[in-house]
This record gives structure tokens, C-alpha cells and sequence, in this order.
């Protein structure tokens, strides 16, 4: 059963869908130097405001955007829902924690003060409710909510290959029959203290801005933002004549059990990824002609993606990674990057890669923007623990 795209919902540093999509074409970057957390030194982040946005305030956004953009009416109660996030409410429990022990040391002043407070006063202050409203599915739960589903509901979490395995998922309960619609993608806000703190101390960040697969690149910048997207069966979206921007044909999803942090060396679960995808698509690897490429910005993993597409893809096809405008969304990155690919199908134009001045690789790297023919696109995942995710998103004929 074919399954196909009907409507795209999009934020990020870079804006909603069109205006991100105009930006990106044009080589602007939503990137700049913010400091959200007075007790982190300030550096590049893709924000999308002047302070880190609200998990379920972008889900609610771009859920608006993705249905108003598939021309549907609520409620829609036999949609399936496959929403992913890998940090989820991590802003909301740090905000917490940071509550409890201010209540802790304000405790602990009154005490030796001599005012010794009940044991209640130096617990953490979290409640029942607020326990269960940050659990991990708890914002694909919130999309459901809000469109009156009572299907299917999945809340994926795969490191920085969510986006593409939420899609995934979402296409096997449309082919199974288990329904003929669902919401598909990834939502991000992952720019908390620990965070940026975390990923700081790795040595993973960049000091000056994101630039992947340069001969100079630094390291990754950390974005927020998502991607959500309409997912019809071809007959249903047929049926009412919906406006359709492509088709998933195929995606390929493998773990390296290796390492937590590395890719796994000769990468060959990740040439298995890419292999499943292309055979599940019917398609052979000269058949793509745009990779939107996973391209952290990092030494190590873009040299192990770059290796991996010289070794799987003809010479001449053109690659792209959007990180340097948009920032690494980290969950969200691969929705971001399927929707991309749609709109390059869409419009017939390659979007650039933003932030690279000296190529570090001999590959077809899209400089500026520039018109194709995109028949077929796919686009890479690569998370810790070792996620690999492929997908191929093609034309409608």
C-alpha cells in the first residue's frame, strides 16, 4: 500500500515551513549567540525566541500547521499518532529539580537559624499530575487530545534518528490496515541547562557556528524546533483530492550495538540501513538524486557519513546537510530533514549547505541553491547508541 505525505507542519530556528524553506534557499541561518541559562557562558543557538521554547507549545504549532496545511477538519478519531522526542520534558523535570533544591537549601538556612521546618518542606516539590504530564509519550498523548483520536498512539524515542523512526512507525499502521491516517514526526525542545552543559563538557559543541562536512568544522550547535506530517494512504488521499508533495517509499532502520556515543567502525549497520531502504523502496542507489544528509558538523561523524556515502552512492549526486541553519534539533532533526526533501521535491530546487566554506570531502555538496530534478531523495539519521535511520521520500507521478 502506498502511503504519501498530505500536509507538513514545520518550526525552527529558520521559521515556519515556507518562510524556513525562503531563508534556507536564500543560505540565512537561524543561528546566533543567545545565553538562555545566566549560569552557562553564552554561545551559538538555534532559538526560535528569546528564550528555549515549551515542548507542548510546539507540538500544539506545528499539529495546527500540519492539519490546516492537509485541509482537515476535527475531530479525527481514527487517526494513528507517532510522535517521538528524544529529550521530551527534560526542560520541564530540570525546572523542577531546580525548585526542590532551592526549597532544600532555604530548609536548610532555617534550620540553622533554628527554625527547624517539617521533613515535607525539603522533599522535591512534585505533585501526582505533574509526575504523569512529563512522561516521555505524554506529548503524542497531548496530539491525540487535541485532535479527538482514539487510535493508535506511539511515542518513539531513537536518539537523532526519532524523526525518521516515528515516520516509519506511522507508515507500518496505514500498510498494516490499523488505520488510514496518522500524525508522523518529531518535536524538540532541547535546550536546558544539562543540555548544553552535557554536550559542552563532550566537547561535541561549537564555539563559533555549525559548519558540516567543512575542512574547519568545531562541532554542533543545538537547535529546537519540529516537524509533523500528514500520512495518507494513496486511496484515502485520492478519495478527497488531497494536495500530495510525495510518497514514503521505503526506509531502512539498524542499531550498531557498539558504542554509546560512536559510530560503530567500517560502519556496516549503517550501510545496512541505507541498503534495507533502497531495496524496500524498489529503487537502486543511482536512482536518488538529492541525500539530505545527517551532517552534525562533527569530525567524527561527518567523516563516518561522507565515507558512507562514497561507498553506497554514484559520484555525481548531490548532498546536502541543513544543520548549519537550522542547528541539530536532535530527535526532531530527521523530520526536519524529510521535510525538506518534500519541499525540494516540491519546488525542484536542492537547498544549500548552510555554513560550509571548505569542503572537507570529495562529494557533490550543495554550495548554493540550485534547481534539479528531484525524483527521488533520501534522507540520514545517526544517533547515539548507534541509530541508524534511512528514508526515501519520492515524487507522485
Amino acid at each position: 500500500m502506498d502511503v504519501v505525505v498530505t500536509g507538513i507542519g514545520l518550526v525552527s530556528g529558520l521559521g515556519t515551513l515556507e518562510t524556513g524553506w525562503k531563508r534556507l534557499l536564500s543560505g540565512e541561518s537561524g543561528i546566533a549567540r543567545h545565553q538562555p541559562f545566566l549560569e552557562l557562558e553564552r554561545r551559538p543557538l538555534a532559538l526560535m525566541g528569546k528564550k528555549p521554547a515549551d515542548l507542548i507549545t510546539l507540538i500544539r504549532q506545528v499539529l495546527a500547521d500540519a492539519l490546516q496545511d492537509a485541509n482537515l477538519t476535527l475531530p479525527l478519531p481514527d487517526c494513528g499518532i507517532a510522535i517521538g522526542s528524544s529529550r521530551g520534558f527534560q526542560a520541564n523535570l530540570e525546572l523542577l529539580a531546580r525548585e526542590g533544591r532551592g526549597k532544600k537549601e532555604e530548609g536548610r538556612r532555617k534550620k540553622e537559624e533554628g527554625r527547624e521546618l517539617p521533613i515535607t518542606d525539603y522533599q522535591l516539590p512534585i505533585t501526582d499530575s505533574q509526575f504523569v504530564n512529563f512522561l516521555p509519550h505524554m506529548g503524542a498523548i497531548a496530539a491525540a487530545r487535541a485532535i479527538g483520536s482514539t487510535g493508535p498512539v506511539l511515542a518513539p524515542m531513537a536518539a537523532c534518528a526519532t524523526g525518521i523512526w516515528s515516520i516509519a512507525r506511522a507508515v507500518d499502521l496505514i500498510r498494516t490496515g490499523e488505520c488510514q491516517r496518522a500524525i508522523a514526526g518529531a518535536v524538540e525542545a532541547p535546550i536546558t541547562p544539562l543540555t548544553v552543559a552535557g554536550f559542552s563538557r563532550m566537547g561535541a559543541l561549537a564555539n563559533a557556528g555549525c559548519y558540516p562536512f567543512d575542512e574547519n568544522r568545531e562541532g554542533f550547535v543545538l537547535g529546537e524546533g519540529g516537524a509533523l506530517f500528514v500520512l495518507e494512504s494513496a486511496e484515502l488521499a485520492s478519495r478527497r483530492g488531497a494536495k500530495i508533495y510525495g510518497r514514503i517509499s521505503g526506509f531502512g532502520l539498524t542499531n550498531d550495538a557498539c558504542n554509546a556515543t560512536a559510530p560503530a567502525l567500517g560502519g556496516k549497520s549503517a550501510i545496512a540501513a541505507v541498503n534495507q531502504c533502497l531495496k524496500h523502496s524498489n529503487l537502486a542507489a543511482v536512482d536518488i538524486d538529492f541525500i539530505h544528509a545527517h551532517g552534525t558538523a562533527t569530525e567524527l561523524n561527518d567523516r563516518h557519513e561522507a565515507l558512507l556515502i562514497e561507498k553506497l552512492f554514484h559520484r555525481g549526486v548531490a548532498v546536502s546537510s541543513t544543520k548549519g541553519a537550522t542547528g541539530h534539533t536532535l530527535g526532531a532533526s530527521g523530520a526536519l530533514g524529510v521535510a525538506f526533501c518534500l519541499m525540494s521535491i516540491k519546488y525542484q530546487m536542492l537547498p544549500p549547505c548552510v555554513g560550509m566554506k571548505k569542503p572537507g570531502f570529495e562529494l557533490d555538496f550543495v554550495r548554493c541553491a540550485r534547481s534539479a530534478i528531484v525524483r527521488n531523495a533520501v534522507c540520514l539519521s545517526f544517533g547515539f547508541g548507534g541509530q541508524n535511520a534511512a528514508i526515501v521520500l519520492s515524487r507522485e507521478c
